[in-house]
């Protein structure tokens, strides 16, 4: 069944070029052919999931291409698959047939298949490959829009932060081929490397895995890819490149714990991340904005429960999050384009301009907000049960984390459900009809959260025993989350009654921004310009004194060195023509001459004989 996994994967990857090659002729065709990929990708993604195969092709020696689905990568391919098929659907009308939809829709589709290969690989080589594609394909779909410079500049801004936390999987692939025994790269081999090379390659993931799904201190770059279309940010930020961090921690969990250091530090992470981002969200005035900053807090969810051991809440707060998120960023898209704004205070009563884009949002809302019965309500008490067993701080962290997250929900609802507004428009019924499956979802999710199919769902997942929440841990996350929604309701536009600084400073993302200009880019232009300095001053100045000095010499060698040696050789050529006129004066051609060459030769031979005998005699 190896053909069915090769076809899962290159289906989009290869559509996905063909169309991004083919350019402005293709557009027509673009978005008929993007979706019929796409559903047949859901088709084999669901085949996939049930029979679950294996595949393999030679690439280096001794570490081949491996793609594998297991209970964990089979929920995932399920979700990425469905979630990519219906932004797709909805793109269709986002996209007008003015833009470049072939290179839309074929980095869409390229985007999607490079997330399959990540989430399918079976060993970090393989994973590698899907990881880096997918971060390339992000910078173009974050700077679709390439004409605008603000545009591009926040997809360089994404991919450099993302591309540096990427180093540290090279750093972990260098240290498993050294401290794995006998070199594997097999994902499921990690954990078993010697230290120090454990450390090493928990750290490197733990700094990829983090920077990929802009947990702290990555977050800020998720701010600047809402320069992308909003069809790119449903898909980016809720079930592909930004929940892989996520995904993959999940995936090694048992790395995470056999270090000793990773699983605290993950946990602790995902908590304040999940926490601070929060705040960040409720003072946002954006909607994309806000829908941002909740990403980052939703998944830090999802690193709380890789570092606390909860592999369920975690996969289900995954899968719920998609749906919601993905729901809520394409209705805001929706807006966007109707009505030609994102910000808060502009969308008043959006929501009941038209019913179907509304209901899709209260539902998302409401999802995110964790209200009953809702699916992420019943994901985050999963995942709070694994951080209890950690230490009540972990899991108060984590509950307050979840109150926020009904303030910012609340709040974004608040402003798109009071007032009044003229119909501007609907988008048209295959766009609207797109969002029925995510909400359905939504709910439909909440289920899996308890017995029986909690039980059937962990066998899925071959994730061994979990800690189940008590009923009063449900009851009391629900009555806070209502509690803080109604006060959030209470307050209105107004929002919390905070210093103006404190407000200021959630605005703008904790300073994050301005943190990595003075901490890094700062200091890294600093250094750059000096450089250049040392460059032009110092190593220019002494290659031209070099020179000058080499000419110098070369002038000098020619003055005083070279004549005396052609002098030499000039007298050398005379001398040797003298004797050879010398040696000519004999050569006369008569024969009694050469006679008496000859017998004056032997004569004087005879004479040096007749001395050498007598004094050798004589001795």
């Amino acid at each position: 069944m190896s053909g069915l996994l090769w076809a899962l994967v290159l289906l989009p990857l290869g559509g996905g070029v063909l169309l991004a090659c083919a350019g402005r002729r293709a557009d027509r065709l673009a978005a008929p052919v993007a979706v019929a990929l796409g559903a047949v990708d859901l088709a084999l993604g669901c085949v996939a999931a049930v029979v679950r195969p294996a595949a393999k092709a030679p690439l280096l020696a001794g570490l081949p291409f491996q793609l594998r689905i297991d209970g964990l990568s089979a929920l995932l391919v399920v979700t990425v698959t469905a979630v990519a098929a219906v932004v797709l659907l909805f793109s269709v009308w986002s996209i007008g047939p003015g833009e470049a939809r072939a290179r839309f829709f074929g980095l869409m589709l390229l985007f999607s298949g490079a997330m399959l290969t990540t989430v399918t690989a079976a060993d970090l080589l393989t994973l590698l490959m899907g990881w880096e594609v997918m971060g390339a394909v992000s910078w173009a779909l974050i700077g679709y829009w390439w004409r605008e410079p603000r545009r591009v500049r926040a997809a360089g801004t994404a991919f450099l932060t993302t591309r540096t936390a990427d180093v540290g999987l090279y750093v972990a692939a260098g240290a498993a081929l050294a401290g794995v025994p006998s070199g594997s790269l097999a994902l499921d081999r990690l954990h078993t490397a010697d230290e120090p090379w454990l450390s090493v390659v928990c750290a490197g993931v733990v700094v990829a895995a983090l920077g990929k799904s802009a947990q702290l201190p990555f977050s800020h770059w998720l701010s600047r890819a809402m320069q992308g279309p909003s069809p790119v940010s449903a898909l980016l930020h809720s079930a592909t490149m930004v929940v892989a961090g996520a995904y993959l921690l999940l995936r090694l969990e048992p790395l995470l714990r056999a270090s000793g250091w990773g699983a605290p530090l993950v946990a602790w992470t995902g908590a304040v991340t999940a926490l601070a981002l929060g705040l960040v969200a409720v003072a946002q005035r954006d909607l994309k904005q806000l829908l941002a900053a909740s990403s980052c807090a939703q998944i830090g969810f999802m690193v709380l429960a890789a570092g606390a051991g909860g592999l369920a809440g975690g996969t289900l707060q995954l899968m719920a999050h998609a749906a919601a998120k993905s729901l809520a960023f394409l209705v805001a898209g929706a807006w966007l384009t109707l009505l030609g704004t994102q910000v808060l205070l502009a969308l008043r009563g959006a929501a009941r301009a038209d019913r179907t884009t509304g209901a899709a949002f209260v539902v998302a809302a409401l999802t995110l907000a964790g209200l009953p019965p809702l699916a992420l309500w019943a994901a985050k008490d999963l995942v709070l049960a694994a951080a209890a067993q950690h230490g009540p701080w972990l899991y108060a962290t984590g509950l307050a984390a979840a109150v926020v997250s009904a303030v910012y929900a609340t709040r974004a609802l608040w402003f798109v459900l009071v007032g009044e507004r003229e119909r501007a428009g609907n988008p048209p019924l295959f766009a609207r009809l797109a969002l029925v499956p995510l909400a359905a979802a939504c709910p439909l999710l909440t289920f899996v959260a308890f017995p029986p199919l909690r039980d059937a769902f962990v066998r899925v997942l071959g994730a061994g025993p979990q800690v189940e929440p008590h009923g009063a841990e449900f009851v009391l996350s629900a009555a806070l989350a209502l509690l803080a929604s109604a006060v959030c309701w209470r307050w209105g536009a107004a929002g919390a009654p905070l210093p103006r600084p404190v407000r200021a400073w959630f605005a703008d993302w904790l300073g994050l921004a301005m943190a990595v200009r003075v901490l890094v880019v700062r200091p890294v232009l600093a250094t750059a310009g000096a450089l250049a300095a040392f460059d032009d001053r110092v190593l220019d100045r002494a290659v031209t004194a070099s020179v000058r000095g080499a000419v110098r010499l070369a002038r000098w060698v020619d003055a005083a060195v070279e004549r005396r040696v052609d002098g030499a050789v000039h007298g050398v050529a005379g001398a040797t023509a003298r004797l050879g006129r010398l040696a000519r004066r004999p050569q006369t051609g008569e024969v009694h001459q050469y006679l008496a060459q000859a017998v004056s030769a032997f004569a004087v031979l005879s004479v040096v004989l007749v001395l050498f005998v007598v004094l050798t005699g004589s001795g």
